[in-house]
């Protein structure tokens, strides 16, 4: 899934890679624990790993890890071009 100018969501984050978020999307209480976990925009995001068949994915938030489902990470959206940590 792609967003405006070619920009990425979490999901299509590659293993090893960073960038920052510029927004979140979704409803209600989801996308409000969404940001309770940390996803904020500006907030600077790795992604470190994944279950063994792809899913759920594992993305490092701060000093915290945090395993999302594709189909979640697909919903926050990243501001810059993911760039190697």
């Amino acid at each position: 899934m792609t967003f405006n100018g070619g920009a990425v969501t979490l999901d299509q984050l590659e293993n090893g890679k960073a960038g920052n978020i510029a927004s979140v999307a979704g409803e209600g209480p989801f996308r409000r624990r969404l940001l309770e976990l940390g996803l904020v925009p500006g907030t600077l995001v790795e992604r470190i790993g994944q279950a063994p068949f792809g899913d759920p994915l594992t993305f490092r938030v701060r000093r915290a890890v945090l395993c999302l489902r594709r189909a979640e990470a697909a919903l926050v959206q990243l501001a810059t071009a993911p760039a190697a940590v």
